[in-house]
């Protein structure tokens, strides 16, 4: 592969790891394993068949934790500790054999471009699930296998074109991420006051007798 083949592949398993985290791996996997696509030598342990039954086992859970409303949220917080730093390894691996700089720059690569789709994922999600119905919530997860899908298959056959799709996101995410983590914090906001949860008492000052 190419080094541009091996950037695209760095930038869009990462990226699809920040959506599809156990799909991503499986597909990856099992392409590799029936030839039809060809992994590095860094992400060859895909094929394992001990990493495709637990992969797919997981695929299926997080295929149906997605379309749980409220659930969903949950998952993804979870998946916090778990995303990006498979993402970030997954960019790695393509780059295993390469120079210790190459190395470095596939994994800040990586760990930016899975930050960034899982908090934009995530935060999103929170606040779809303030809708009173779940259609909304299904239509966005619908929305993210199809995207996902279509990157996957740019990854493997059209790597140029995933170069600018990647790049017109990172545009995207600079202006959207500040609105999303806005949009959550009054979320919370709301969720602390529904409760009653208090603000808390500013350092220097007596609560009133």
């Amino acid at each position: 592969m190419d080094t541009l083949s091996n950037v695209a592949l760095a930038g869009g398993l990462a990226w699809a790891s920040g959506v599809r985290l156990y799909a991503t791996v499986f597909l990856a996997g099992l392409l590799g394993r029936f030839g039809v696509v060809h992994l590095p030598p860094g992400l060859e342990m895909l094929g394992d068949n001990w990493v495709l039954i637990v992969s797919g086992v997981l695929m299926l859970g997080e295929f149906l934790a997605d379309k749980i409303p409220a659930f969903d949220s949950a998952w993804d917080a979870i998946h916090t500790f778990i995303r990006i730093p498979a993402g970030t390894l997954l960019a790695w691996g393509v780059f295993k054999d390469a120079s210790p700089a190459m190395q470095a720059a596939a994994a800040l690569l990586g760990g930016a471009l899975v930050s960034s789709t899982h908090l934009a994922k995530s935060g999103t999600r929170a606040l779809i699930n303030t809708s009173p119905e779940p259609f909304s919530n299904w239509g966005a997860s619908v929305s993210e296998d199809l995207t996902w899908a279509g990157m996957f298959y740019l990854m493997w056959q059209h790597p140029l074109a995933l170069l600018v799709v990647l790049g017109l996101f990172v545009v995207l995410m600079v202006w959207l991420l500040p609105k999303i983590v806005r949009g959550v914090r009054v979320v919370f906001r709301t969720l602390r006051r529904l409760f009653g949860a208090s603000e808390p008492e500013p350092l220097g000052r007596l609560p009133p007798p």
